[in-house]
């Protein structure tokens, strides 16, 4: 028995599958990787948070929301759930880049632009929803 996260012959090649667990795997791995940072306090997380007008209270809360989108986003019977996730996260740091008079919001709009093509690559239900032609 196979599910529809699986590739098949008829819905995606193998290498547009893997390309789209790459770009996920990429996701997964940068809100982990922030999330630790988030949740072990480091200076440069707390002084970025800062510097964007939070409180060092909230890098805590921040690193669990972000580990929490990251895990949904790895499950596949949870990853679209954890792309929505995702998109609002990286929405909310777009905000807080141009809130802040910073130029580099892109980044969190380019991950957000990664993590759907992961998982549309990735998931044939996902496809089946969107169809690009």
């Amino acid at each position: 028995m196979t599910t529809l996260a699986e590739p098949s012959p008829s819905t995606a090649s193998k290498t547009t599958f893997w390309i789209g667990r790459v770009l996920s795997a990429v996701v997964v791995l940068f809100m982990a990787l922030g999330g630790v940072m988030n949740l072990l306090g480091s200076k440069q997380a707390v002084e970025e948070m800062a510097k964007r007008g939070y409180p060092e209270s909230a890098v805590t809360v921040i690193g669990v929301l972000a580990l929490a989108a990251a895990i949904l986003y790895a499950i596949p019977q949870t990853a679209v759930l954890g792309a929505i996730v995702l998109t609002a996260y990286f929405g909310g740091a777009v905000d807080a880049h141009v809130r802040a008079g910073e130029s580099n919001w892109y980044f969190a709009v380019l991950f957000g632009v990664v993590t759907w093509l992961g998982i549309y690559l990735r998931d044939a239900r996902v496809r089946a929803i969107v169809p690009i032609r």
